[in-house]
This record gives C-alpha cells, sequence and structure tokens, in this order.
C-alpha cells in the first residue's frame, strides 16, 4: 500500500489516511461571508480526504484580501458551516476551519471605506499585496492594496479575540478543529516579520515580542478547542505577500518550539515559493522536524508521487493538496489507482458558481 493511503492519528483523531484538502480560497460565499448549500456540497464532494481544511474564512469584519470568501464571526455565517460541516460528517470525513485575519493585505474597497490594519502600517510595498475581488462585469481579479494604518493596541487584543470567537462559532457549528492562518503574509505572519512589524512596543523587536500576537491567538483559540484539535499554518520562506524574515531559522525555530510546547496538534508547512518554481520543501520540512516534535502536514507544489515520497521517509505525516482537490473531488481514489486527474480550470478558481466548483467528473463507479 501507498504510505499516503494508510490511516493515522492526529491528537484524538482517528484518518482514513494521509491526503488532507489544503485550504483553497473559491469565493463563493456572497457579500454576507455566508457559505451556502453549494458550499456544503463541494465539501462534501471531498469527504473521502482523511482531513478537510476550510478555505480562509475570516474571523473578522476589518479582514478581507479576497472579496467573496467566507467569515464566522456572526451567526448566520456559523449557520452556514454547520450545513457544511454536517454534510462532510454525512460522509465520514472530518472537516478543520482555518482562521484568517488578512491584516495589510486589503482594500478599502472591501472594507467599508476602511483602511486595512497592519503592525506598524508599512506601505511602501503595496505593488506586492495579492487582494482579489469581484468587478461589475462578474469577473473576479486582483486589484489594488490600500494603504494600511498601525493598529492601536486595543485594535490588536480585539484581533486576538476575533480568533477565539471564530473558533468558538466552528465549535458550535461542528467542525473538528480549527487552523490559524499564520502564513502567506497574513496577519500573524505580519507580526512575526521584522520587515512588516517594526513596532517598539511589547509586541514589536525581539522574536519573543513578536510572536507575542500568535501566542495569544493560540490562548485565545484553547478557550474552545484543546491544543490537539489545533493546527498552525506557516511559510517560514514565503515571498508571497512580503512578509519577508532575514532570520528564518532563528525566527521559526523560536516558533515551532513554542508550537511543540503547547503541544499543538500539527504544523502545516507550506512552501508557497514552490508556486513560482522555487521550492523550499527540503529546508522547510527540516527546519520543521528539527524543532517541532508533533504531526507535520507538507503542503505545496507535490505530486501524490512526491507526496509518498515524503510520508515514506518520514519527513512528513500528511500531505495537502489544493488544485488538485478542486479539479478531483475524488482524489483519494485516483491517487489509489495512479490517476487518471483532471486538470483544474484557472477561469473558475474565484468566484461564479457551480462551474468549476461542483461539476467536475469524478471516475465511473
Amino acid at each position: 500500500m501507498k504510505a499516503i493511503l494508510q490511516s493515522a492519528t492526529l491528537g484524538d483523531l482517528a484518518i482514513a489516511n494521509r491526503i488532507a484538502m489544503a485550504p483553497v480560497t473559491r469565493s463563493r460565499a456572497g457579500t454576507d461571508g455566508v457559505p451556502d448549500d453549494l458550499a456544503a456540497q463541494y465539501y462534501q464532494q471531498r469527504a473521502s480526504a482523511g482531513l478537510l481544511i476550510s478555505e480562509a474564512t475570516n474571523v473578522s469584519p476589518a479582514s478581507a484580501a479576497f472579496e467573496l470568501a467566507p467569515g464566522i464571526h456572526t451567526p448566520e455565517q456559523a449557520a452556514g458551516w454547520q450545513r457544511v460541516a454536517a454534510a462532510v460528517h454525512r460522509e465520514g470525513g472530518k472537516l478543520f476551519m482555518q482562521l484568517w485575519h488578512g491584516g495589510r493585505v486589503g482594500s478599502y474597497a472591501l472594507l467599508g471605506g476602511a483602511a486595512p490594519l497592519s503592525p506598524s502600517g508599512v506601505n511602501d510595498d503595496l505593488h506586492l499585496l495579492q487582494v482579489y475581488g469581484m468587478l461589475r462585469n462578474g469577473q473576479y481579479t486582483r486589484i489594488a492594496a490600500s494603504p494600511s494604518r498601525a493598529m492601536e493596541r486595543a485594535e490588536i487584543f480585539s484581533a486576538v479575540r476575533a480568533f477565539g470567537i471564530g473558533a468558538a462559532n466552528a465549535l458550535e457549528a461542528g467542525l473538528d478543529g480549527v487552523e490559524i492562518h499564520a502564513a502567506n503574509g497574513y496577519l500573524p505572519q505580519q507580526f512575526l516579520s521584522p520587515h512588516v512589524n517594526r513596532r517598539t512596543d511589547d509586541f514589536g523587536g525581539g522574536i519573543a515580542n513578536r510572536a507575542r500576537f500568535l501566542r495569544l491567538v493560540i490562548e485565545s483559540v484553547m478557550l474552545s478547542f484543546p491544543a490537539a484539535r489545533i493546527g498552525v499554518r506557516i511559510s517560514p520562506f514565503a515571498q508571497y505577500n512580503n512578509a519577508r524574515d532575514p532570520a528564518v531559522a532563528e525566527t521559526y525555530g523560536y516558533l515551532l518550539r513554542m508550537l511543540d510546547e503547547y503541544g499543538i496538534g500539527y504544523v502545516h508547512a507550506a512552501d508557497t515559493n514552490a508556486w513560482g518554481g522555487a521550492p523550499d520543501m527540503e529546508e522547510l520540512l527540516s527546519l520543521v522536524r528539527t524543532n517541532y516534535r508533533g504531526f507535520v502536514i507538507a503542503n505545496g507544489g507535490l505530486t501524490p508521487e512526491a507526496g509518498d515520497g515524503l510520508i515514506r521517509d518520514g519527513r512528513a505525516d500528511m500531505v495537502s493538496f489544493g488544485r488538485q482537490f478542486i479539479a478531483n473531488s475524488d482524489l483519494v481514489r485516483r491517487i489509489a489507482q495512479g490517476g487518471p486527474y483532471n486538470e483544474p480550470d484557472p477561469f473558475t478558481f474565484y468566484g461564479g458558481g457551480a462551474r468549476g466548483y461542483v461539476d467536475y467528473p469524478a471516475l465511473a463507479a
């Protein structure tokens, strides 16, 4: 049997295989951020994965990097996710929610005219920030990022509470766990980055101070879920959204040891540079394994064969796939028999309806 198809235990959860569905933004939630019945169908179709990790889900109205992304900060949004979780559980699947705050990655056009929030109001690189919105003609496209402003201390603690409230709502909605999005240049990684975080208070400066925001977020989320049901996604080497760090090994060594001390259920190690053809997977997994003793999910530009090799060699415990799961709802079955695989249509990744969402053909029974 392929290693990637073997069962495993994630904390107290028995998972059927080592194949995870990566968090993939699809931007079909509507202006109210409520996932609908189509979303329930989408996740249900993919429930054969050992673990489904939801698309990035806003914990606050101040988070809006992608228009029409779902939220988890209103009762209506929680009710929508309850329908999604129930659909996944009917198929025997496990669903974690990725909790998301875009921070400075945003636009006043998506935030009701407000400026995006950031640790320090660094705005000399707005052309590098990835913000997306829906045009009046129905086309979904990249739009200009707006200048952010530095968060006041009260706003920092409000953002921490938003993650905790999001976790509580996810628990109430019946999800099996949550993943804190501390990757891709979003708010937790912005605090970690000395390039973006130039604060002089106890949330800036040395690594312990820069990690304080994520530490408080973890503790806020742990009020609802035990550490074993919490994952943290990191992308230490990522260029995406420009939350750079000149001392990756020092910063993320400290961070990973912190996650290990909390007993965090898994680290989702994302090699986002692989999207641009410059993979860092070997260095990334070495960094994680050196400093963290728990369950590791590898992500980023991996084929099923490469993922199977990582698991077989002990470098990862699970592998997550994004684009492959977009186009192949029955990806587990396809991996088991060695393909064939549908090709994803990038023009239907974001926005729209059923086309490119729930209508990719499955293998014949």
